[in-house]
């Protein structure tokens, strides 16, 4: 069996993609922050700051997450005053859940982590390879498989 490059790339992003590996990650981003925000309830900051307000049904698709999951790791933050709870404008029984002050200051320490984690694994690289490992990545986000168009 000949392994092409699709092979190659499908089992590198099966590796990175695995429940285990995100776990991993997010537990040192999150390392020393407030009590409330761990690899469980990390995912619901960062997917809250990349959407903005929006209800826990809505996150939850956002983040792979049903909605249930998301309101029992949203009260958690709740409580320690990183995200609150709004009527939604558009309908009155659903809830918009936002990020506060704090919760966005945690989210903003959070990515200053991972980018610098990044960084660091880089450094070895030569600059014109890490430029170029950027470029491509952003274009295979982009337009391969995982881009929006292709849902």
């Amino acid at each position: 069996m000949t392994n092409t490059t699709g092979d190659d790339i499908a089992h590198t992003l099966g590796l990175l993609l695995r429940r285990s590996t995100r776990t991993r990650l997010h537990t040192r981003l999150t390392d020393g922050l407030e009590e409330a925000v761990d690899d469980l309830t990390y995912p619901v900051l960062s997917g809250l700051a990349r959407t903005g307000p929006c209800s826990a049904a809505d996150l939850g698709r956002e983040v792979g997450l049903d909605r249930t999951t998301v309101s029992r790791r949203a009260d958690r933050l709740e409580r320690s005053g990183l995200l609150e709870r709004h009527p939604d404008p558009d309908d009155s029984r659903a809830t918009l859940l936002t990020l506060t002050d704090d919760g966005d200051a945690i989210v903003a320490v959070t990515r200053r982590r991972l980018a610098d984690a990044i960084e660091d694994s880089l450094a070895s690289w030569p600059q014109a390879d890490a430029r170029t490992f950027a470029r491509l990545l952003r274009r295979f986000v982009d337009e391969g498989p995982f881009a929006a168009d292709h849902d």
